[in-house]
């Protein structure tokens, strides 16, 4: 192998996305007799690999920041009907409070709404809002130029905040949000059951017996 490392090392300098498959056959060509999944082996361990990104541990005042998003939590069936089971969810980004309002929908409607119910669980609402590249927030997007829903505008002008949007691919400036919903998603719904009528079983405090409640009547609140 090693008389053809120069070669294979050159040649993913210049093409660092390269295949190890046709890699495989450029070497092949020029003599290399060994096996693909040893090559494979070979090609792994000497890739370039770009640089390790850092991020900055972002830190916030209390009711300054709240991070939004929708979550989606696959199907339900309503009669006829398949509906998406959707979550709306903020956390407070000081204290990691989280509001969660699951909804059959994503439209603006139900946006707007899983806000107002955040707001008036919570009694208040933090200066600023962070949001990614939903359309619901975000008509449009071209580099630092944004224009955002009129809606939403005219809702965080009523309640006083400030919607803003996090950078293009920085997943760590919204990512209390994203933890909650994937905690939500790997841990809470796993003991939930989901059933044709809607009803989901969830365990009482203390001594472990279950109660039933149900959903599918509409959306239900958390917080």
């Amino acid at each position: 192998m090693d008389p053809y490392l120069p070669f294979m090392r050159e040649t993913l300098a210049k093409f660092p996305t390269l295949t190890a498959s046709r890699l495989h056959t450029m070497v092949r060509e020029r003599g290399f007799g060994g096996g693909a999944d040893y090559f494979r082996h070979i090609v792994a361990r000497h890739r370039p690999r770009p640089p390790a990104e850092a991020y900055l541990r972002l830190r916030t005042l209390p009711g300054e920041q709240m991070q939004i998003d929708w979550g989606h939590f696959g199907h339900i069936q309503i009669g006829r009907a398949r509906r998406p089971l959707m979550a709306f969810v903020v956390v407070l980004s000081y204290s990691r409070r989280v509001f969660v309002h699951f909804s059959l929908n994503a439209r603006m409607d139900a946006f707007l709404q899983g806000h107002a119910l955040a707001f008036a669980a919570w009694g208040g609402l933090a200066r600023v809002a962070l949001y990614d590249n939903l359309k619901s927030a975000l008509l449009e997007r071209v580099g630092e130029a944004i224009r955002f829903n009129p809606e939403l505008l005219a809702f965080a002008s009523h309640y006083r905040y400030e919607p803003r949007p996090v950078a293009v691919a920085r997943g760590n400036e919204k990512g209390r949000v994203e933890r909650k919903i994937r905690f939500i998603r790997q841990t809470l719904l796993r003991r939930a059951q989901f059933h044709r009528c809607g009803r989901s079983s969830t365990p009482r405090h203390g001594r472990g017996a279950r109660a039933r409640r149900p959903i599918c009547a509409g959306p239900r609140t958390s917080a």
